[in-house]
């Protein structure tokens, strides 16, 4: 009788798995926008401490806007700059400060792609959840570290909802 059970339960559990892989969908993780809210707010905060007043954009795997904010005093620039880093660092998955040197070739100058540092991808259990953009302070190496800050205020519940 246990035997049967077992091999119902496991026919049961094998018809699901290929009926979801014949349908052809792929479930992927998203920010939500509390959470995207906070990392924008927790990166504005840090550049704060800083003196420094700063566009912020987060996005999700795609690119696509979930938040932008801007200081009270930051320039207007500083919006459609965090914009570009933050989808750059979503559809390359890296760094921006990591790509200065591809900069001046042609993927460079893709419309929308800016490779100035300042832009994280922000990763929850090795999977591309999004990205955040900064813009406005005088080096990319303190926008970046302002974007760290950000998602390190949310890192471990996104880690602990994996």
């Amino acid at each position: 009788m246990k035997s049967i059970i077992v091999s119902l339960v496991l026919l049961f559990l094998t018809t699901n798995v290929f009926a979801q892989e014949e349908v052809g969908l792929v479930s992927t993780k998203r920010l939500n926008l509390p959470t995207a809210l906070k990392i924008a707010q927790a990166a504005i905060a840090e550049c704060t401490k800083l003196g420094i007043q700063i566009g912020v954009t987060v996005v999700d795997r795609e690119g696509i806007v979930q938040v932008a904010l801007r200081d009270t005093i930051a320039a207007q620039i500083t919006v459609p700059i965090s914009k570009g880093i933050a989808y750059t660092a979503a559809n390359f998955n890296s760094a921006t400060s990591a790509m200065g040197d591809r900069a001046n070739s042609p993927i460079g100058r893709v419309p929308g792609i800016i490779m100035s540092a300042g832009g994280l991808p922000i990763q929850v259990g090795g999977a591309l959840v999004g990205a955040v953009g900064v813009s406005g302070a005088p080096s990319g190496v303190t926008d970046e570290q302002c974007a760290q800050a950000g998602i390190n205020a949310v890192l471990d519940d996104l880690e602990m909802s994996m």
